[in-house]
Protein backbone atom coordinates (compact mmCIF):
# COMPACT_ATOMS: atom_id res chain seq x y z
CA UNK A 1 0.00 0.00 0.00
CA UNK A 2 1.66 3.52 -1.13
CA UNK A 3 1.44 6.12 1.44
CA UNK A 4 -1.22 8.71 -0.27
CA UNK A 5 -3.69 5.37 -0.06
CA UNK A 6 -2.53 4.32 3.90
CA UNK A 7 -3.25 8.64 4.46
CA UNK A 8 -6.70 8.03 3.43
CA UNK A 9 -7.37 4.84 5.00
CA UNK A 10 -5.75 6.07 8.37
CA UNK A 11 -8.03 9.66 7.86
CA UNK A 12 -11.13 7.42 6.70
CA UNK A 13 -11.17 5.23 10.01
CA UNK A 14 -10.37 8.80 12.04
CA UNK A 15 -13.62 9.93 10.43
CA UNK A 16 -15.60 7.00 11.25
CA UNK A 17 -14.02 6.44 14.98
CA UNK A 18 -15.37 10.32 15.44
CA UNK A 19 -18.65 9.86 13.78
CA UNK A 20 -19.25 6.22 15.53
CA UNK A 21 -18.95 8.51 19.12
CA UNK A 22 -21.48 11.19 18.08
CA UNK A 23 -23.79 8.71 15.89
CA UNK A 24 -26.68 6.45 16.32
CA UNK A 25 -28.71 8.12 19.37
CA UNK A 26 -26.06 9.37 21.23
CA UNK A 27 -25.33 12.91 22.00
CA UNK A 28 -22.06 13.26 23.09
CA UNK A 29 -21.12 16.83 22.85
CA UNK A 30 -24.24 17.85 24.63
CA UNK A 31 -24.58 20.67 27.41
CA UNK A 32 -24.38 18.98 31.05
CA UNK A 33 -27.96 19.73 31.69
CA UNK A 34 -29.06 17.58 28.52
CA UNK A 35 -29.78 13.78 29.03
CA UNK A 36 -26.50 11.91 27.54
CA UNK A 37 -27.22 8.39 26.34
CA UNK A 38 -24.28 6.09 26.56
CA UNK A 39 -22.61 5.18 23.73
CA UNK A 40 -20.90 1.84 21.99
CA UNK A 41 -18.89 -0.12 24.20
CA UNK A 42 -15.79 0.48 21.66
CA UNK A 43 -16.45 4.05 22.39
CA UNK A 44 -15.96 4.22 26.48
CA UNK A 45 -13.71 5.74 27.89
CA UNK A 46 -12.74 8.45 25.03
CA UNK A 47 -14.61 11.83 24.19
CA UNK A 48 -15.36 13.72 21.48
CA UNK A 49 -12.20 15.88 21.92
CA UNK A 50 -9.66 13.25 22.39
CA UNK A 51 -11.16 11.63 18.97
CA UNK A 52 -10.62 15.20 17.20
CA UNK A 53 -7.14 15.68 18.56
CA UNK A 54 -6.30 12.24 17.49
CA UNK A 55 -6.99 14.13 13.80
CA UNK A 56 -5.41 16.78 14.25
CA UNK A 57 -2.41 15.31 15.83
CA UNK A 58 -1.74 12.95 13.15
CA UNK A 59 -2.91 15.62 10.31
CA UNK A 60 -1.21 15.81 7.14
CA UNK A 61 -3.86 17.59 5.08
CA UNK A 62 -0.98 20.61 4.18
CA UNK A 63 3.02 21.25 3.69
CA UNK A 64 2.31 22.93 7.34
CA UNK A 65 3.03 19.34 8.89
CA UNK A 66 6.19 18.89 7.21
CA UNK A 67 7.50 22.24 9.01
CA UNK A 68 5.97 21.70 12.39
CA UNK A 69 7.17 20.25 16.22
CA UNK A 70 3.68 19.44 17.10
CA UNK A 71 0.33 19.98 16.07
CA UNK A 72 -1.92 22.23 18.08
CA UNK A 73 -5.36 21.58 19.17
CA UNK A 74 -6.65 23.34 21.65
CA UNK A 75 -6.73 23.56 25.37
CA UNK A 76 -9.35 24.06 27.91
CA UNK A 77 -12.73 22.78 28.99
CA UNK A 78 -15.08 20.96 26.01
CA UNK A 79 -18.22 21.93 27.75
CA UNK A 80 -17.22 25.73 27.72
CA UNK A 81 -19.46 28.77 27.37
CA UNK A 82 -16.50 30.95 26.18
CA UNK A 83 -13.94 30.39 23.30
CA UNK A 84 -11.56 32.06 21.89
CA UNK A 85 -10.13 31.52 18.52
CA UNK A 86 -6.81 33.39 17.12
CA UNK A 87 -5.10 32.53 13.84
CA UNK A 88 -2.44 29.65 14.84
CA UNK A 89 0.32 28.70 16.88
CA UNK A 90 3.78 30.41 17.52
CA UNK A 91 6.95 28.88 18.14
CA UNK A 92 6.61 28.25 21.66
CA UNK A 93 3.12 26.76 20.77
CA UNK A 94 4.72 24.34 18.46
CA UNK A 95 7.81 23.36 20.71
CA UNK A 96 4.86 22.75 23.23
CA UNK A 97 1.49 21.57 21.95
CA UNK A 98 -0.15 24.09 23.56
CA UNK A 99 -2.17 27.21 22.65
CA UNK A 100 -0.90 30.57 23.52
CA UNK A 101 1.63 30.43 26.37
CA UNK A 102 4.12 32.89 25.00
CA UNK A 103 4.01 36.34 25.56
CA UNK A 104 0.61 36.72 23.70
CA UNK A 105 -0.45 33.55 25.40
CA UNK A 106 0.34 35.11 28.81
CA UNK A 107 -1.38 38.86 28.20
CA UNK A 108 -4.20 36.30 27.00
CA UNK A 109 -4.23 34.29 30.42
CA UNK A 110 -4.52 38.12 32.77
CA UNK A 111 -7.66 38.57 30.13
CA UNK A 112 -9.01 35.60 31.27
CA UNK A 113 -8.57 35.56 34.97
CA UNK A 114 -9.84 39.51 34.81
CA UNK A 115 -13.13 38.39 33.39
CA UNK A 116 -13.71 35.79 36.14
CA UNK A 117 -12.39 33.01 34.65
CA UNK A 118 -9.42 30.33 34.72
CA UNK A 119 -7.78 28.71 31.28
CA UNK A 120 -9.46 25.54 32.29
CA UNK A 121 -12.66 27.28 32.02
CA UNK A 122 -12.20 28.23 28.88
CA UNK A 123 -11.48 27.02 25.25
CA UNK A 124 -8.44 28.19 23.62
CA UNK A 125 -7.40 27.47 19.90
CA UNK A 126 -6.30 28.33 16.84
CA UNK A 127 -7.85 28.51 13.00
CA UNK A 128 -4.89 26.68 11.55
CA UNK A 129 -3.93 23.90 14.34
CA UNK A 130 0.16 23.89 12.92
CA UNK A 131 2.75 26.77 13.39
CA UNK A 132 3.15 28.52 9.93
CA UNK A 133 7.11 29.16 8.85
CA UNK A 134 8.36 32.40 10.32
CA UNK A 135 5.03 33.29 12.11
CA UNK A 136 3.56 34.03 9.30
CA UNK A 137 -0.32 34.49 8.19
CA UNK A 138 -1.71 31.44 7.86
CA UNK A 139 -2.98 30.77 3.61
CA UNK A 140 -6.24 30.54 2.51
CA UNK A 141 -5.55 26.95 1.53
CA UNK A 142 -4.19 26.33 4.64
CA UNK A 143 -7.14 27.47 6.64
CA UNK A 144 -9.37 25.56 3.81
CA UNK A 145 -7.59 22.67 4.80
CA UNK A 146 -7.65 23.01 9.06
CA UNK A 147 -11.39 24.57 9.07
CA UNK A 148 -13.15 21.01 9.59
CA UNK A 149 -11.21 20.44 12.98
CA UNK A 150 -12.05 23.98 13.95
CA UNK A 151 -15.93 23.31 12.96
CA UNK A 152 -15.95 19.79 14.94
CA UNK A 153 -14.49 22.44 17.84
CA UNK A 154 -17.24 24.45 18.27
CA UNK A 155 -20.70 21.89 17.04
CA UNK A 156 -18.98 19.88 20.43
CA UNK A 157 -18.04 22.63 22.24
CA UNK A 158 -21.21 24.79 21.90
CA UNK A 159 -19.79 27.92 23.33
CA UNK A 160 -22.51 30.70 24.19
CA UNK A 161 -19.66 33.26 23.19
CA UNK A 162 -16.66 32.99 20.73
CA UNK A 163 -13.77 35.35 20.84
CA UNK A 164 -12.17 35.79 17.26
CA UNK A 165 -8.22 37.41 18.30
CA UNK A 166 -6.84 39.27 15.42
CA UNK A 167 -7.87 40.22 11.59
CA UNK A 168 -7.25 36.73 10.46
CA UNK A 169 -9.55 34.95 12.68
CA UNK A 170 -12.06 37.52 12.43
CA UNK A 171 -12.00 37.30 8.61
CA UNK A 172 -12.17 33.45 8.45
CA UNK A 173 -14.95 33.67 10.36
CA UNK A 174 -16.88 36.86 8.84
CA UNK A 175 -15.05 36.91 5.22
CA UNK A 176 -14.85 40.26 3.54
CA UNK A 177 -14.99 41.79 6.99
CA UNK A 178 -13.46 45.62 7.19
CA UNK A 179 -10.66 46.08 9.30
CA UNK A 180 -10.46 44.57 13.00
CA UNK A 181 -10.54 48.02 14.27
CA UNK A 182 -14.33 48.56 12.64
CA UNK A 183 -15.15 44.65 13.38
CA UNK A 184 -14.43 44.61 17.60
CA UNK A 185 -16.75 46.00 20.06
CA UNK A 186 -19.72 44.55 18.48
CA UNK A 187 -21.49 41.21 18.10
CA UNK A 188 -21.88 39.55 15.03
CA UNK A 189 -23.22 36.13 14.70
CA UNK A 190 -21.57 32.54 13.28
CA UNK A 191 -24.09 29.50 13.10
CA UNK A 192 -26.47 31.79 15.33
CA UNK A 193 -23.56 31.87 18.05
CA UNK A 194 -22.09 35.53 19.30
CA UNK A 195 -19.17 36.39 17.72
CA UNK A 196 -16.83 38.71 19.44
CA UNK A 197 -13.94 39.93 17.06
CA UNK A 198 -10.90 41.89 19.14
CA UNK A 199 -7.35 42.60 18.93
CA UNK A 200 -4.61 39.81 18.96
CA UNK A 201 -2.74 39.81 22.24
CA UNK A 202 -0.17 39.79 20.32
CA UNK A 203 -0.52 43.17 19.09
CA UNK A 204 -1.16 44.40 22.49
CA UNK A 205 2.30 42.84 23.64
CA UNK A 206 3.55 44.84 20.47
CA UNK A 207 2.03 47.99 21.31
CA UNK A 208 2.17 47.62 25.24
CA UNK A 209 2.61 51.29 25.90
CA UNK A 210 -0.91 52.05 24.06
CA UNK A 211 -3.23 51.77 27.32
CA UNK A 212 -5.95 52.84 24.37
CA UNK A 213 -5.87 49.81 23.13
CA UNK A 214 -6.38 47.90 26.35
CA UNK A 215 -8.86 49.81 27.25
CA UNK A 216 -11.04 48.84 24.22
CA UNK A 217 -10.29 44.82 24.79
CA UNK A 218 -11.77 45.49 28.03
CA UNK A 219 -15.14 47.18 26.63
CA UNK A 220 -15.26 44.56 24.58
CA UNK A 221 -14.63 41.67 27.33
CA UNK A 222 -16.88 43.70 29.62
CA UNK A 223 -19.89 43.19 26.83
CA UNK A 224 -18.88 39.21 26.59
CA UNK A 225 -19.33 39.08 30.28
CA UNK A 226 -22.41 40.68 30.34
CA UNK A 227 -24.06 38.66 27.54
CA UNK A 228 -22.60 35.19 29.47
CA UNK A 229 -24.59 36.79 32.46
CA UNK A 230 -27.66 36.24 31.25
Amino acid sequence: MDKEAEELLNDLKNRIDYFDLIGAGSILCAKENVPVQRISTAAEGSSAESVINKRILSCQRCDLFKTRTNAVPGEGNFNADLMFVGEGPGHDEDIKGKPFIGRAGQLLTKIIAAMGFDRKDVYITNVVKCRPPNNRNPQLEEMEACKEYLFEQIECIQPRVIVTLGKVATDFFIPGSVGISAMRGKFHLFRNIPLMPTFHPSYLVRQQGNRELRRKVWEDMKKVMALLSK
